[in-house]
């Protein structure tokens, strides 16, 4: 497979100088601190609903099903119970990316969720972290490929493929058990761990370009090359006023929305491509990439934080995009910053891991919501689901929805 070399669009300093944490047109509703949560025994976070290869949300036989990293709570273990013989839970929430696995729910109403378990059986996922990605249903037959990341050892973009089976009373996942690997960190247009000991390589989103009609992936990376050593040039700065040449210690800071290519629609073999955004000298993590396609225009999405912008610039944890005329860009940033939707400056990390879907709602998880004082109630469960409208280069903030809203713009009659 041959593809044309393309200019990554640089996420520049200038860029993010722009950011405004007190837009209401790009601030997410404050979550009071009294939310439901869905299950008194798992932690869950980044959540991925059961698409098709075009972006559309469906259901199958009526029922909706949404992937999420999960972790068990584990109130009784004695690791977490502080001296006072209180659980500690919001250790626990620090500790849950260690155990993570994937788990599914489904729901009659697109909300109201029920736990349906495990994905993979224990022992099936080659490594000791199953971390998110995309599940796609392939056809009416039920059958889905979860593409997800790999992690520890290494971090591997993989794939294995199941098929979901419906009843009156509920979904039922089977297979799952063969994971085939699809590629690693190149090192030449995506850095691995040999080049940073804290590299990112995750988050598979694949879908049909609407006009050329291949099968990609975006996934989250970090530009290639030894730590440290990238230059943050005038490329990198863009138009930035007087006082904002310094950039401390931005080169450090490297992260880039990568892409690949399938040689055909079955996915199964992969060629790397160079990134579509940089983001060197600005923030060091572009996660969980996706697409929304609409009048005609590109508009890739990412998440990030606060904590992982570089020196001199910063931003709330949220959702950023880009928007563009063709795949392979240029984009341009969201908002003129990248900022679509981030958290309240009141509650700066009340929710996260956003996922835009092409009706415009935002589904995304609680992580902690302030209580009184210092003192802060965790989460790990559904947040209230909200609805941006997407104008050009520029979105808004609609309406806010029930927790953990995610309907099916489509159901799927299965031949089962």
């Amino acid at each position: 497979m041959k593809h044309a070399n393309h200019t990554p669009t640089r996420w520049t300093r200038a860029d993010a100088l722009k950011v405004n944490e007190n837009d209401p047109t790009t601030t997410q509703p404050l979550v009071r601190p009294d939310f439901p949560v869905m299950s008194d025994t798992v932690f869950i976070w980044d959540t991925m609903p059961l698409r098709e290869l075009d972006g559309t949300v469906v259901s199958v036989n009526g029922w909706s099903v949404i992937f999420t990293l999960t972790a068990d709570r584990r109130p009784h273990d004695p690791q977490f119970i502080n001296a006072d013989g209180r659980y500690d839970i919001k250790r626990d929430w620090e500790d849950r990316h260690g155990h993570a696995r994937i788990c599914y729910w489904y729901s009659r109403t697109g909300k109201d969720w029920i736990f349906g378990g495990r994905v993979m059986a224990e022992g099936v996922s080659p490594t000791t972290r199953e971390w998110a990605g995309t599940p796609i249903l392939l056809n009416n037959a039920g059958d889905i490929d979860l593409y997800y990341t790999c992690v520890t050892p290494g971090a591997t973009i993989a794939k294995v493929r199941g098929r979901v089976v419906t009843s009156d009373s509920g979904v039922e996942l089977q297979g799952f058990s063969q994971v085939k690997s699809l590629f690693d960190a190149d090192g030449t247009y995506y850095q691995t761990e040999a080049q940073n000991a804290t590299w990112n390589f995750r988050d598979p989103s694949p879908f049909i370009d609407p006009v050329d009609g291949k099968l990609y992936m975006v996934f989250e990376g970090n530009v290639a090359g030894e730590r440290g050593t990238h230059e943050v040039g005038p490329n990198e700065l863009g138009l930035v006023p007087p006082g904002h040449e310094d950039v401390g210690g931005a080169r450090y800071q490297v992260g880039c929305i990568g892409i690949a290519v399938a040689k055909d629609l079955s996915g199964d073999d992969w060629e790397i491509l160079p990134p579509l955004v940089t983001a060197v000298g600005v923030n060091d993590q572009t996660e969980r990439p996706h697409y929304v396609f609409q009048d005609g225009k590109y508009y890739l999405f990412t998440i990030s934080h606060k904590f992982t912008y570089a020196d001199g610039v910063t931003g709330p944890d949220g959702v950023y995009g880009f928007v563009g005329d063709h795949l392979f860009g240029p984009y341009t940033p969201m908002n003129a910053s990248g900022l679509v939707l981030g958290n309240p400056p009141s509650q700066p990390f009340q929710t996260y891991s956003h996922c835009v879907m092409p009706n415009g709602l935002v589904t995304s998880f609680i992580d902690s919501v302030p209580t009184q004082g210092d003192d802060y109630r965790i989460g790990g469960t559904e947040a209230p689901t909200v609805r941006i409208v997407l104008k050009g280069d520029r979105s808004f903030v609609q309406e806010a929805y029930d927790y953990g809203y995610i309907p099916a713009m489509r159901d799927v009659v299965l031949n089962q």
